[in-house]
């Protein structure tokens, strides 16, 4: 009788090994899996175009990672399913009516000066989706904030194109058929992949029952912000209103549950983590108050990016089976070893 086999992949990156069943293509598949709804509901309310936004952005990653590894000649790694996950977030962060060659422009700086440049998948210290849209927002700023009005509010608005909540919160005002409510379900002009916290919500529960992520970077940077809307607030609002409204609005959700737990540009120690988190709160609120437009989550991740090694250094875990105590010893033991070695 043959035996079924099981493939084990050893986790080295810390003592004791961990042996887990996952790798990186399921990882990268149930990430997929969990943006399905958040994916359903931005073609309910902007139609089929934004699938052809996402497909282009899925084919132009996976195109542009391939070209690179075969023209300098390095192993394929479009298999992992990494390259497709990027184009997909970033064709998730495009507007509903964007040009269909923005996802491959912005692709080709995800993949290639990103990610690739820099060795490959987890040696980019720059999520590249985010990376991606960053430098489209500064290329092409006018297309990246031209809004349609979904089809939730196609017969209480006039025109074609409309503002985002966010801007009217931080503008002249927010217009009364935006409530919290409509905000969590997604009845609302935003990117493709934004608009509903609801469907980024089952999305990211699905990634914590999978163990795909861990909750506290998610949580703490959620956390920070809604805490800080709820205490400094703002007129005209009442501040667990304001809280609501800066939760369920923006790309906050998105960002906090898909982009700011990417493995590689995310601290890997738990305190680091929580930190992590929190400062990609502070940053988004304070970016959201006083910056030059609304939304600050995309730019918040980008800079605690640059932070993961600090944290990381500043949090790291300790040999296992080897204590505080015996760490300080060893330290001192070198220390007094230098000072005897100045008497010699």
């Amino acid at each position: 009788m043959s035996e079924k086999k099981e493939r084990i992949i050893l986790d080295v990156a810390y003592q004791p090994q961990v042996r887990t069943t996952q790798d990186t293509k399921r990882l990268m598949l149930d990430v997929m899996i969990a943006l399905l709804p958040a994916i359903i509901v931005g073609v309910l309310q902007f139609g089929l175009y934004p699938l052809v936004l996402l497909l282009t952005g899925v084919c132009s990653a996976v195109f542009w990672e391939w070209g690179y590894r075969r023209l300098f000649k390095k192993d394929a790694s479009i298999g992992d399913l990494s390259a497709a996950l990027t184009g997909l977030l970033l064709g998730l962060t495009m507007p509903p009516t964007a040009p269909w060659w923005l996802p491959v422009i912005g692709t080709f700086f995800g993949i290639v000066v990103v990610k690739q440049l820099y060795g490959g998948i987890g040696k980019n210290f720059l999520n590249p989706a985010l990376a991606g849209r960053a430098f489209l927002f500064s290329s092409y700023a006018t297309i990246m904030a031209t809004w349609s009005i979904p089809n939730a509010l196609s017969g209480t608005v006039d025109g074609t194109t409309m503002a985002t909540p966010l801007a009217g919160m931080y503008g002249d005002g927010l217009p009364a058929y935006f409530t919290a409510k409509s905000m969590f379900m997604g009845y609302l002009p935003g990117c493709i992949g934004e608009i509903s916290a609801f469907a980024l919500l089952l999305g990211g529960a699905y990634l914590i029952w999978r163990k795909v992520i861990s909750w506290r970077i998610p949580v703490s940077f959620i956390g920070t912000v809604g805490l800080l809307t709820l205490i400094f607030g703002k007129s005209g609002y009442s501040n667990g209103q304001w809280m609501l409204y800066n939760l369920f609005s923006g790309s906050l959700m998105l960002g906090a549950i898909f982009m700011a737990t990417d493995y590689a540009t995310s601290p890997v120690t738990l305190n680091g983590q929580l930190v992590y988190g929190a400062g990609c709160g502070l940053l988004t609120v304070l970016i959201r108050y006083f910056g030059g437009f609304p939304e600050g989550t995309t730019y918040a991740i980008l800079i605690m990016n640059l932070c993961t090694w600090a944290l990381d250094k500043a949090f790291h875990r300790h040999q296992f089976g080897v204590s505080k105590a015996d760490i300080a010893f060893k330290k001192a033991e070198k220390l007094a070893a230098k000072e005897a070695a100045k008497y010699e």
